[in-house]
């Protein structure tokens, strides 16, 4: 079946209530194990028809946001979804208590249950107008960022649209594109900042109302983090500091000698890699989409398979188009076992990276996605992240299919590109920490203290008026997931960190890498994230080491790579 025809009704939300309520109360009265374990099964898939129903309603409703159908089925779910998991709380907690819980542990492992514990800490009947409200103002925002029209040399543009202006050769053009992004960012500063204040009050009042500190420990249960701490975040910061900084501010000095413009790089010198231009792929959509499956049949059988089902079905809306919401996802289609992918094609090198990493992440989907219980179909946020950046790089098989003449560019601007991640998205982390610990701060505050950590974690970035918004500690308001997903950015940080891993296995033994990449991939959700790694025989990211083997490992390379011919 096509994603097209795939049907949407919008359902009875008290049919929903009442279909948990019932199998609650069969779960409850089940007088044996067997007739336990039927319930639980068919609760499973019955569950699956709400989550694929509101899955679709987002998806279409995300790649067209002036439709006024999904717009209204979007808010409908944005509404009834924390009534929905009021009563879902019911069943988790009964499953809890369940006489028959070391029989389930027996069956299906102890990790559904440490996940139930955490996932039972994130709510209470008393935050439900809350959780609705959030909704609202993530939406908001949202919505806004997607109704972006910035003019520009005579044409109007989407903020996805208007990103290959942004790392044109040109020096005037490129800086121009930067000032007009920055303005209608800047034009629209009043309702960024107040949808944010009213999200971190909002938040911080759950966590206080559920008993936390703050929202800072209930962003870390929503971000169902089992095997960490904050305090090992904390570690993995300084160590970034430590080990990343400093081979990121190098990489960055050879760019500003390369392109031949003044170190610390403004916003618009720091994202042109190459005076002759940043690599682009060597085709369309059409031709990207080719490659693609040219790769993956070439990769594996299983991945061939994947990539074509996602083709002849069409799982993939890709091309920016006006109106449709920024950025980037996978998400899972749970009653058709199949996974979609969201994304803005803009003729950049980030639609080649689409087609490796969303597909990274659709692909680990794929191979898990008939697992019982549907809970260890994926892992954790920052487990899933492994999956997608490390296909990245085993997509440097079909650089030159991708990129043609620009393949060269493409690795060694894609390597750098990784290593000056890892600070960016730690930064980011460490933001959203220090604003959730001062709930009090003010909009102009905050900014202060994106504009103080950037010192820290990019010192190669020049800190001026040049470029509204961006050049006064304000880029933090074009990141989604700040505003979205709390806490959601310290996990490509650590899954980066991994994927580089995967990238000194492939340039030893490709094949080798491979099959620890296929270990990983096929234990699914079935254990943390850290077992996950143990299992599939690579290090942790909370070890200092691993930070440090890969940072030099990768800074050896990128000091030995052929830039010969490349201006």
């Amino acid at each position: 079946m096509k994603f097209s025809e795939m049907p949407y009704k919008r359902p009875d939300p008290e049919e929903i209530k009442k279909g948990f309520q019932d199998f609650t109360a069969r779960l409850k009265n089940a007088s044996s194990y067997e007739e336990a374990k039927a319930t639980f099964l068919a609760y499973e898939d019955w569950y699956k028809i709400a989550d694929t129903t509101a899955t679709l309603a987002y998806v279409r409703q995300s790649i067209d946001t002036r439709d006024e159908f999904y717009s209204q089925e979007k808010d409908f779910w944005d509404e009834i979804g924390p009534e929905i998991e009021e009563v879902e709380q019911e069943w988790i907690e009964t499953l809890l208590q369940s006489p028959f819980r070391k029989d389930f542990e027996r069956d299906y492992g102890e990790l559904l249950f440490l996940n139930a514990e955490i996932e039972r800490k994130t709510f209470s009947p008393e935050i439900v107008e809350d959780m609705q409200k959030e909704n609202e103002l993530t939406s908001e925002y949202d919505d806004l960022i997607a109704s972006a029209q910035i003019p520009f040399e005579g044409g109007v543009y989407t903020l996805s649209q208007l990103e290959p202006f942004q790392d044109d050769p040109d020096d005037e053009r490129r800086l121009a594109a930067w000032k007009a992004k920055g303005r209608w960012f800047k034009d629209h500063q009043a309702d960024l900042d107040r949808i944010y204040d009213e999200l971190v009050k909002l938040r911080d009042g759950m966590g206080r109302k559920l008993g936390y500190d703050g929202f800072t420990q209930l962003g870390y249960y929503r971000m169902e983090r089992n095997c960490y701490t904050k305090e090992d975040v904390e570690k993995f910061r300084a160590a970034v500091q430590k080990y990343l900084v400093p081979v990121a501010d190098s990489i960055m000095r050879e760019q500003a000698k390369r392109i031949g413009r003044p170190y610390p790089l403004s916003f618009a010198d720091n994202s042109l890699f190459y005076r002759s231009g940043n690599p682009r792929p060597a085709g369309d959509a059409d031709y990207i989409l080719a490659q693609g499956r040219k790769f993956y049949d070439e990769l594996s059988p299983e991945t061939g398979a994947f990539f074509r089902t996602m083709l002849d079905e069409e799982l993939m809306d890709v091309v920016a188009t006006e109106g449709k919401q920024a950025g980037g996802y996978q998400t899972d289609l749970d009653l058709y076992e199949r996974p979609f992918i969201f994304s803005n094609f803009n003729g950049t090198q980030g639609d080649v990276e689409v087609v490796t990493h969303e597909a990274g992440h659709a692909f680990a989907y794929w191979m898990n996605r008939k697992r019982v219980p549907s809970e260890y179909t994926s892992p954790t946020a920052e487990a899933c992240e492994v999956h997608s950046m490390s296909m990245e790089f085993f997509g440097w098989k079909n650089a030159e299919g991708f990129f043609g003449p620009d393949a060269r560019k493409f690795k060694y601007s894609h390597l750098s590109g990784a290593l000056l991640f890892i600070p960016y998205g730690t930064m980011v982390d460490h933001f959203q920490h220090i604003v959730y610990e001062r709930p009090e701060l003010t909009p102009a505050q905050r900014h202060a203290e994106w504009k103080r950590l950037t010192g820290i974690y990019m010192p190669w970035m020049k800190l001026d008026g040049e470029i509204p918004f961006y050049s006064d500690g304000e880029r933090w308001q074009s990141q989604l997931h700040i505003y979205d997903m709390p806490f959601y950015y310290i996990d490509y940080c650590l899954a980066q960190a991994v994927a580089l891993e995967f990238w000194a296995m492939i340039q030893k033994d490709p094949a080798e890498a491979w099959k620890h990449y296929m270990a990983y991939t096929e234990q699914g959700g079935s254990r943390t994230f850290v077992d996950l790694l143990k299992n599939a025989g690579l290090a942790t990211p909370f070890d200092e080491e691993c930070l440090k083997t890969v940072c030099e490992t990768a800074k050896t390379w990128l000091d030995n790579f052929d830039l010969s011919g490349i201006e």
